[in-house]
């Protein structure tokens, strides 16, 4: 059990008086202060639907004691550790500052032909200084601890959940000098009896990116569940579920997306179970037409949990049964030929479990980066499946 400290009050997490004390919390913006360890670790209160929750504050979940729920195992593991400090950095009110590797505005009031999709791999630079638009909804997911799972939350996380994590996480986000969650947009889960409601929210988040004139126009990101793609009259349509109005793309920038993005459209065709995440960037015309610039996709399962084979997704699978917490590593800005931790085992005893799959195409390099990622952390043991050498090893 945790003991929090907030404002002038220490109180247990299982207490009645802890209960009631998050809403008033919540509306002064006292921050909780974990006493897991010496000193204690700061923390902010989230509202998710009728809940109060007290969630970690951006990259400090490995400042907490391992045997605290709120302990992350060390993000040196996946994709996040070449952006610390570079395009992530955390501020000294603890909330994260982002470089963006996208536009957020655009000039003229339609799309330009041949609007980029993310087409080249993301992450071939020198040096990972920006969030790509692929990164970008990682570091959402991460921060929104969508990569978490424990076999007692089945049933309990649906788009209502998942959205309200993604706008609590760009709540403690900032980039280009502004509040990320002004720039985020998720479509609400549509109820029928809150129909006009919906639609007025829907409005009021859009007016600032409606084309007005040929200037520079505002662009925002939009973070949904696809529900089809369709043909267009010129151009393709991204049908996403929650939003009574298609995304608009042009033919190149369909073309590019669909190769680019083929191994995670071909594992969404194979089973009515798993779910397309589009990320995109976007504007409303003066028609009313919304219309993609930048877009990225990402496949995850009945959980909500990312994965990138069927291997990682027979993993998740297995860990979904645990009631002891997995959490997914993400690859951010990293090629698909670097290796990252699968899942980590925060909770395994006597020391955490980090978790990799090595692809049967895996060469010498691949080795020597997987080596030594295991080697700069001796205090998390390592669990090792080599695809090429048959079927999954036991668990530990």
């Amino acid at each position: 059990m945790r003991n929090f400290t907030i404002g002038d009050q220490t109180v247990g997490e299982s207490s009645p008086e802890f209960r009631a004390l998050l809403p008033h919390a919540y509306e002064q913006r006292l921050r909780p202060m974990c006493m897991c360890k010496e000193p204690p670790v700061a923390m902010y209160i989230a509202r998710l639907e009728d809940q109060y929750l007290i969630k970690r504050m951006p990259l400090s979940g490995r400042d907490h004691d391992p045997a605290c729920p709120s302990y992350e195992p060390p993000y040196e593991l996946s994709g996040l550790g070449p952006l610390i400090g570079n395009a992530i950095r955390i501020d000294a009110g603890g909330k994260a500052d982002l470089k963006l590797d996208f536009s957020l505005t655009k000039r003229g009031p339609r799309s330009a032909p041949g609007a980029p999709a993310e087409a080249a791999e993301p992450g071939i630079r020198s040096e990972p200084k920006k969030l790509s638009l692929r990164a970008m909804l990682h570091y959402l997911w991460e921060a929104g601890e969508l990569t978490e799972w424990r076999s007692t939350w089945t049933g309990r996380r649906g788009w209502g959940r998942v959205r309200t994590s993604l706008i609590n996480a760009a709540s403690q986000m900032t980039a280009r000098g502004g509040p990320l969650s002004d720039m985020l947009f998720v479509p609400e889960v549509f109820h029928p009896d809150d129909k006009d409601g919906i639609a007025a929210r829907r409005a009021a988040a859009l007016k600032s990116i409606q084309a007005t004139g040929s200037g520079l126009r505002k662009l925002m990101m939009i973070v949904a569940e696809v529900k089809e793609f369709s043909a267009a009259r010129e151009g393709h349509k991204i049908v996403v579920r929650h939003l009574p109005f298609p995304l608009m793309i042009e033919n190149g920038a369909w073309r590019r997306l669909a190769a680019r993005y083929e191994t995670e459209l071909e594992l969404w065709h194979s089973s009515e179970a798993l779910h397309l995440i589009v990320i995109a960037t976007f504007g409303v015309s003066t028609a009313g037409i919304a219309s993609v610039e930048e877009v990225a996709l990402m496949v995850v399962n009945e959980h909500w949990l990312p994965f990138e084979d069927i291997h990682e997704l027979r993993l998740l699978e297995k860990l979904s049964h645990l009631k002891r917490k997995s959490v997914k590593g993400l690859r951010f800005n990293l090629p698909r030929d670097a290796p990252i931790v699968s899942a980590t085992l925060p909770e395994q005893k006597p020391a955490p479990v980090a978790m990799f799959i090595i692809p049967a195409s895996a060469g010498d390099e691949y080795e020597q980066a997987l080596t030594n990622m295991i080697d700069a952390r001796p205090e998390i043991v390592p669990w090792v499946w080599r695809v090429a050498e048959g079927e999954m090893p036991r668990l530990p």
